[in-house]
């Protein structure tokens, strides 16, 4: 099997990238390259001394959860096209052709794929890795969003089928945790439940017989821009008491949960 991977350089994309790549005969992955120091270095976010203690937080997290990550290509079987983040819809279908031959298309952490690209890629039935639980909370650091607003039971991920519009696809399923050590880590927990499900529905086929869920718009809570992202809003989150525990799961939310023991 041959699987196409859009993503990007952090150590959860690549811990990602060495899980698909054990399979499949042959991953094929272009990775979008930004800051690994967000709030120290310029890029995405703004830096300043409270982004710089929000994504330190972010970041022990993610070596908690996943480990310092490095693509191993242990079988030998990954080939990846490097690129600066925002150069992918430069591209051409023509100049990415030898990446676009896969059986399976898995898009999660890439830049928001537009033009011939995303057509390819829906038409292809392209999954999407959303890092946060749709319909409720669609847009940019949607699981942040949630803890903020108390609703620790809609922080999670959602597989999802890629359409040209953000995170609106038909739902496969969502991707959940138990893990409450923390914020951080609860959040972070969720994204390697969502990596080690689709790994395991790719490798027995299960996720080709999912009946995709269409979207209830109706039921979204937040649609947020990466801008509503800033110091004013971090520094409220921090003085906030978030307690992971003030609302229990309601399977009734969700798409057949998926939960990582």
């Amino acid at each position: 099997m041959r699987i196409t991977l859009f993503t990007s350089n952090k150590n959860r994309h690549n811990y990602l990238i060495n899980l698909l790549s054990e399979v499949s005969d042959e991953l094929y992955v272009i990775q979008e390259c930004s800051t690994i120091f967000p709030g120290i270095v310029s890029g995405r976010y703004q830096v300043s001394p409270i982004m710089k203690k929000y994504f330190e937080n972010v970041n022990n997290a993610q070596s908690k959860i996943f480990g310092n990550s490095y693509i191993n290509n242990n079988k030998k079987n990954i080939k990846i096209l490097p690129m600066i983040s925002g150069d992918l819809n430069q591209c051409s279908i023509n100049l990415l052709s030898d990446f676009l031959k896969s059986d399976v298309y898995v898009v999660f952490g890439s830049s928001y794929i537009k033009g011939a690209i995303i057509n390819f890629l829906v038409k292809q039935k392209a999954i999407n890795i959303h890092a946060g639980v749709s319909p409720y909370y669609r847009g940019a650091d949607c699981n942040f969003w949630a803890l903020y607003d108390d609703n620790p039971h809609l922080t999670g991920t959602t597989i999802h089928l890629l359409t040209k519009g953000l995170d609106s696809g038909p739902i496969l399923y969502h991707a959940m945790s138990n893990l409450k050590t923390s914020p951080f880590e609860y959040s972070m927990s969720t994204i390697k439940s969502a990596f080690h499900s689709i790994a395991e529905r790719i490798k027995d086929g299960s996720i080709f017989l999912i009946k995709p869920l269409i979207q209830d718009k109706v039921k979204n809570f937040r649609y947020t821009k990466k801008t509503e992202f800033n110091e004013e809003i971090v520094k409220k989150y921090f003085e906030k008491r978030i307690d992971l525990n003030c609302k229990k799961f309601d399977n009734s939310l969700l798409k057949e949960p998926f939960f990582l023991n």
